[in-house]
């Protein structure tokens, strides 16, 4: 049976206004990710008519029939961009966990523009795969490719951000990021209406979509790159973030806001000064139907992670981005 999400006072994730000064801001992201990990920004500037295409676009791709969503299925397990089934990935197998796979299907793409050249590394070029576009809905691939434009351009000042955070120059990050291999991910998870599902004291009836044991919308994990910018429902609950001591609190996104939690990455660079947080998308006993579209920033292909002077002494080796992304990245798949 799985922990319960827990909230008690001062144990919720901040939510942070972008408008307000850079110094003030700066300070609140240095303080969320030190204690969270996550937080949540208004104020971010992206249209909203750029969020509501997008989001028009995700619910009415995967509100198609599945002959029209497995015309961009992988071509294969392992293939990065394109339509996944339910099922199809274990994210908890990236922390050495063995749980049945998530219940969630996704469309992911990646980097738009793949540039002149073939890269000579193999593992770069997959990372630069070509991106399987549905030709419906007839403006998904615009709305989406938009859509991670915006979120590109608000990474890298979220990065200002938190270089000014660190006591840094606000162009720290720049050299790193200027040719980043970010991703996004178009995520549905299926409504579930059980009320006996985790709770042992009532009879579980054999209904088709009840979860296995163990079984959860997302598994418990880390994202891998610099910080995940998310866009979901307010109301629909059901991601929790996983505190250092042990606690699963609830993180509930707020309207005409973002998620915001950091990645592998930046806990490296900043040698676990800023917390990578453990978090997972629950079943509830009354689950309705969640849709996010998440925007995975990355860092460089070659950019070398490494602990930033200052904080040290550094309890990682160097590594370079494109590596720790594909190290993590080949563990989920189911």
């Amino acid at each position: 049976m799985r922990e319960r999400a827990v909230t008690r006072a001062g144990r919720q994730i901040p939510v942070i206004d972008l408008s307000c000064s850079a110094e003030s801001v700066a300070n609140q992201i240095g303080q969320a990710c030190e204690q969270f990990g996550f937080f949540q920004i208004v104020g971010h500037g992206v249209p909203r008519a750029v969020i509501e295409r997008a989001w028009v676009a995700t619910t009415s791709f995967f509100e198609q029939a599945v002959e029209y969503r497995d015309e961009v299925r992988m071509p294969y397990p392992g293939y990065p961009y394109g339509y996944q089934a339910l099922g199809a990935e274990t994210l908890a197998s990236s922390m050495g966990d063995r749980t049945p796979p998530d219940r969630k299907q996704t469309f992911s793409f990646g980097p738009i523009s793949v540039g002149d050249s073939i890269p000579l590394d193999p593992d770069e070029a997959w990372v630069r795969s070509p991106n399987l576009w549905p030709t419906e809905p007839t403006t998904f691939r615009a709305d989406l490719e938009t859509y991670s434009a915006h979120a590109a351009g608000l990474a890298a000042r979220m990065l200002e951000l938190m270089a000014l955070a660190l006591r840094l120059p606000i162009g720290y990050f720049r050299p790193m990021i200027d040719q980043h291999v970010s991703a996004a991910r178009c995520l549905d998870y299926p409504a579930f209406d059980n009320p006996a599902f985790d709770n042992p004291a009532l009879d579980n009836p054999a209904l088709d979509n009840t979860p296995l044991p163990g079984q959860l919308r997302a598994g418990a994990h880390t994202d891998y790159g610099t910080l995940t910018i998310l866009r979901t429902a307010p109301g629909i609950s059901g991601l929790e973030a996983k505190l250092s001591d042990g606690d699963w609190i609830p993180v509930d996104a707020v309207a005409d806001g973002f998620v915001v939690n950091i990645g592998d990455t930046l806990a490296q660079w900043t040698n676990d000064r800023w917390r990578s947080t453990v978090h997972r998308v629950v079943e509830l006993p009354k689950s309705p139907r969640r849709t996010s579209i998440a925007f995975f920033h990355n860092a460089n292909w070659d950019a070398v992670i490494e602990c930033i002077p200052g904080l040290g002494p550094a309890k990682y080796a160097p590594v370079r981005a494109g590596r720790h992304l594909m190290d993590k990245f080949h563990r989920t798949v189911t």
